[in-house]
């Protein structure tokens, strides 16, 4: 079937479930057409579908199950998807992922700015499909728990996995879940160079069909975020031709 170009799609992980042997997938859209196409290969490779038509009972479901992904389409009867997934964010970690028909920052960022993590641009493969969500799965499989790790403090900046909290000059800053593993990971090794394919392999899971500009748009959200002033930044620092490095202590 034909995607709308108006449509859009959200893929999120829900964390703090734990990894089941048979992972359950909320797929949300309210055409028969595109739970069918979706379905299918999300069976064919082992994962529970759980479906929803519309908003309302998309939350609902994602509070009644152990959803470990949610495929959330954008115009849903009821409530939006862009309002889904704002309730979704408020109380969960969930990483997301929106699949855009158009191939406009605009798209990108929006989604980007009520936190999703990650965007696909239709037209879009099913075997893309199906290697976003096997990546994504597979990062949340391996998040270390929220306990785990000791403040790390640069400068002004103040890191706590355990809480997964970030502070610049003691003032708390809002970030989403990629945002903070992205920061947390240059973090750990300041100074060293990391290439976009480099966090997208690490941040990500996997750097297949993604768009290395990815990375760039979030890096530019957590300047905006944690730097006096983000067109001169002095934390997360650009390496011209290489990618980026957090500042040395």
């Amino acid at each position: 079937p034909r995607w709308d170009s108006h449509r859009v799609l959200i893929v999120g992980i829900r964390l703090g479930l734990g990894m089941q042997d048979s992972p359950t997938i909320l797929l949300v859209d309210d055409e028969d057409a595109i739970q069918k196409l979706l379905t299918f290969p999300l069976q064919k490779d082992g994962y529970r579908v759980v479906e929803a038509r519309d908003g309302e009972v998309a939350l609902r479901r994602f509070d009644e199950e152990d959803i470990d992904l949610v495929v959330l389409d954008l115009a849903l009867p009821k409530l939006d998807g862009l309002e889904v997934c704002r309730r979704l964010r408020a109380r969960s970690a969930v990483p997301i992922i929106m699949l855009t028909a158009r191939d406009e920052e605009i798209d990108k960022v929006v989604g980007l700015e009520i936190g999703a993590d990650d965007y696909i641009t239709k037209p879009f493969s099913i075997r893309e499909f199906r290697s976003r969500v096997r990546a994504l799965l597979r990062r949340a499989s391996l998040t270390p728990p929220a306990s785990s790790g000791a403040a790390i403090e640069i400068g002004p900046l103040r890191i706590d996995p355990a809480r997964r909290q970030v502070e610049v000059e003691g003032q708390s800053k809002e970030l989403t879940y990629v945002e903070f593993e992205l920061v947390r990971f240059l973090a750990e090794q300041p100074g060293r160079v990391f290439s976009r394919f480099d966090l997208l392999e690490k941040i990500w899971g996997s750097s297949q069909f993604r768009d290395p500009r990815t990375v760039d748009v979030h890096v530019r959200h957590l300047r905006e975020k944690l730097e006096r002033d983000a067109s001169k930044p002095e934390l997360i620092l650009t390496v011209r031709g290489a990618g980026y490095r957090l500042r040395e202590p």
